[in-house]
């Protein structure tokens, strides 16, 4: 599956960046995630460094964005598109907490921003991946600015906007021309560098530590709370699925890791991420059975 490469700083990128007409994409502090369809309809999913045959494989914190795609991505669309669906590689941002505290009851659990075509040996424009993502059913990362004139742009005066988000500053802003070139402007404040900078790798979603002082019954009360494990059911019917404990359960967790933690994994008795779902399951048998479901 394609790798994403490294993005440069607009300093630092190719004289030829700033020519023609320029796009301006919103910085999204998260995790990297990368995915294409195989013939059979399954989709295979990567993170920064590896890719996994099976979805369960990734590091827990991936799970809300795996399902996202999963359950919304139209794979008809894509087949009537393309002649060949395993040539095609989506690229985009697994929203988790990492150093940003988005409005995650707006913010999608995945954002994307690139598509590749193995057919033409490149990636598509910044406004062809746009449209493909909504074509297929997801949404692609926000335009701050389409088409502005590279020669009105000076990226060292350039102050980077608020983020779409979240009530707070984007964490930077991706520079793209037409001819895939590519530079990011960071906020100041942000250490983080982004996913889509690949100045870092994504160690923090497979490691098994807490970001929050916060104990696993404080984690359950909040997100196995009877309205959250409601919504959640309705969510489920809604994708003709069965509500059961574990679907209740894995859901309430995904939420859970992506708004309080890096990551926890899911194996290991006895760790953080075990304590918090061991009460969740709790938490959803009890609503099923004052639910009756």
């Amino acid at each position: 599956m394609k790798r994403y490469p490294p993005i440069p700083t607009v300093a630092d990128a190719p004289d030829d960046l700033l020519a023609g007409h320029l796009w301006l994409l919103e910085l999204i502090d998260g995790p990297h995630l990368r995915f294409r369809m195989d013939e059979s309809g399954l989709i295979r999913f990567g993170d920064r460094d590896a890719v996994y045959d099976d979805p369960d494989e990734l590091p827990a914190a991936y799970g809300h964005a795996v399902r996202h795609v999963q359950e919304r991505f139209d794979r008809e669309a894509l087949r009537d598109a393309v002649e060949d669906v395993a040539d095609v590689v989506f690229f985009g941002v697994a929203t988790s907490r990492r150093g940003t505290e988005y409005d995650w009851d707006r913010t999608p659990s995945f954002l994307g921003h690139d598509v590749w075509s193995a057919d033409a040996g490149a990636f598509r424009p910044p406004d062809a991946a746009e449209a493909i993502f909504d074509r297929l059913g997801l949404d692609a990362v926000n335009a701050i600015e389409r088409e502005r004139r590279a020669r009105d742009f000076d990226p060292e005066a350039y102050t980077v906007p608020s983020s779409a988000w979240y009530d707070g500053p984007a964490a930077g802003v991706v520079v793209r021309n037409k001819t895939d070139g590519r530079g990011v402007i960071r906020t100041e404040s942000d250490v983080r560098g982004g996913s889509d900078t690949n100045v870092h790798s994504d160690t923090d979603v497979h490691s098994d530590s807490v970001t929050d002082d916060v104990s696993s019954a404080d984690a359950a009360t909040t997100y196995g709370s009877h309205e959250r494990l409601h919504r959640i059911a309705i969510r489920i019917e809604d994708h003709d699925q069965p509500v059961t404990v574990d679907a209740l359960a894995d859901r309430a967790f995904e939420a859970f890791l992506r708004e309080r933690h890096r990551a926890v994994s899911r194996d290991g008795e006895g760790s953080p991420g075990e304590a918090v779902r061991s009460e969740l399951v709790s938490r959803a048998r009890r609503f099923l059975d004052d639910d009756g479901r």
